[in-house]
């Protein structure tokens, strides 16, 4: 057995999140991941120093498995560093504001013709054409820009954004498999390409039931808070137990059917109020007060396992802390405990991309800020590497 993508060297220049995750997602399938950051740090890393830090847990979660070097593209030695390197590998990623690598001398259309065979990747909050390409674009903004903030809160308050940053993550996932298949036709081609990814475009397709909801009834879908919008079911919502919250979705008949059995109220299953969807819809407020009345004297976890037990779609609402303790996850190998020489010890995700009849990736700790300088310059390329110092490329 051998790693998917053995043999594939990829030039990471993503930074925050969205690139260094796609080609974290890289690494773990076994390519050789050279992360490429200017003499102080990419962004999120020269925040940390400036802070009088080293790494961060987001750091080491998103560049493990990956060598780093540093590069100055300002000079006129270092862009040609940079040609050595493209000519040697398979894939460059970047997610910098549209036209940055252009703008420097050293885009797609002077690279591809050094490597022909190269797979450019760009992640973009836009894209890299149309009337908004240069719009300044963060998770947050394009939260913002793309719905998600709009039907995110409750129906009274202010437009809210997801508590994690999933823009930037849904972008990250896009770009590897953007990769992915550019790599593809390149088997069957010869030739690499120019492939690109806009963070707007990624998430457009989550607003599915909003948009319906418009579709079916012409006006703006409003905010629902943990309810479902669109094409509502009851009971849909997040119900407080004696220690947290539990969240709880019937979607079929047999799962209200059952939830009525757990709480012990089988006596409901006829009642005109509660024995269709639609009914407990028109009865939305009955019906949670009915739930309520069950979880609220009972812990989260024992609510999950009575529903698990008798096939009723819950789940109790963790914190960050019991995510990351997760036994199950533990046990599959998605996170893993990891000595890391700047934080000790860690938890980190391994990739959730399962190929089973490949090898593993054993994890390796994220590299300090130009820990592979002399790897990469002086053994892949062969130069010397105190020149390259002196003169301020690296």
């Amino acid at each position: 057995m051998t790693t998917p993508l053995a043999g594939i060297t990829v030039l990471d220049f993503g930074q925050i999140f969205q690139g260094p995750y796609a080609t974290m997602l890289m690494a773990k399938a076994g390519a050789d991941v050279i992360k490429i950051e200017p003499p102080g740090g990419e962004p999120l890393r020269r925040r940390v120093i400036a802070a009088g830090g080293d790494t961060t847990l987001p750091i080491a979660m998103l560049n493990a498995n990956k060598r780093a070097v540093t590069l100055n593209l300002k000079s006129d030695i270092g862009k040609d560093l940079l040609k050595q390197m493209v000519a040697k590998a398979d894939v460059l990623l970047e997610n910098f504001s549209p036209g940055t690598l252009d703008g420097l001398g050293v885009g797609y259309d002077v690279l591809k013709d050094i490597n022909p065979r190269l797979v450019y990747a760009t992640g973009t909050g836009f894209g890299i054409s149309g009337p908004d390409r240069d719009n300044l674009a963060m998770d947050f903004t394009i939260q913002a820009a793309s719905g998600i903030m709009s039907v995110t809160g409750d129906p009274d308050g202010p437009p809210m954004k997801a508590g994690p940053t999933l823009v930037d993550f849904m972008g990250g996932i896009h770009l590897y498999a953007a990769v992915m298949t550019a790599l593809l036709q390149r088997t069957a081609t010869g030739q690499g390409q120019l492939v690109e990814v806009a963070m707007q475009e990624t998430v457009y397709p989550s607003l599915a039931s909003s948009y319906d909801y418009h579709v079916r009834t012409g006006k703006i879908p409003p905010r629902a808070g943990n309810r479902q919008s669109g094409l509502a079911s009851a009971p849909y919502n997040a119900f407080q137990t004696n220690d947290g919250w539990v969240a709880v979705h019937v979607v079929t008949e047999g799962h209200w059917q059952n939830l009525l059995r757990a709480m012990g109220r089988a006596d409901l299953l006829d009642d005109p109020r509660f024995n269709t969807n639609a009914a407990r819809t028109a009865n939305m407020a009955e019906t949670e007060a009915l739930v309520t009345a069950w979880t609220i004297g009972l812990g989260k976890n024992e609510v999950a396992a009575i529903s698990k037990r008798y096939k009723i779609p819950a789940a109790a609402v963790r914190n960050a802390v019991e995510v990351m303790n997760d036994p199950h996850m533990h046990q599959r190998g998605m996170l893993q405990r990891i000595d890391h020489p700047s934080l000790g010890s860690i938890i980190v995700p391994n990739s959730p991309l399962r190929l089973h009849g490949s090898d593993p990736v054993a994890p390796i700790p994220s590299p300090s800020l130009g820990q592979h300088n002399l790897d990469v310059y002086g053994g892949w390329l062969g130069l010397d590497v105190a020149e390259l110092k002196r003169a301020g490329a690296i």
